[in-house]
């Protein structure tokens, strides 16, 4: 079993209590306001980073990086994007099993 690491709105830095949570996971995804290329490179030391672009994620630096991403991990789909308002689809509908966000700064199970 694959395991994940999810992480948002990071603002350009990456916290110590972060980084102790993603320790050993398998695989990182950035749900946006990423705030610096700095952030993937230090995420890219623990386990490879899939991320999309936030809406603090300016210039060009950011523009390697989608609005939204659709992940096959293992056998499921997961669907990426930053501020939940602009999903404009039924994930149910649409197979996926999760659908990661940020934006809002407050955490949900």
């Amino acid at each position: 079993m694959t395991r994940i690491g999810v992480i948002s709105d990071t603002h350009s830095m990456v916290r110590p209590e972060a980084l102790i949570a993603l320790a050993g996971v398998d695989h990182i995804i950035h749900a946006g306001d990423i705030g610096s290329p700095s952030v993937i490179d230090e995420l890219r030391r623990i386990a490879p980073v899939t991320a999309i672009r936030g809406n603090v994620d300016i210039g060009e630096w950011a523009r390697q990086y989608p609005e939204t991403e659709l992940l096959q991990l293992d056998r499921i789909l997961v669907y990426v994007i930053h501020n939940l308002d602009n999903l404009a689809l039924d994930p149910l509908a649409a197979g996926f099993a999760a659908v990661i966000h940020g934006h809002s700064h407050i955490p949900l199970e």
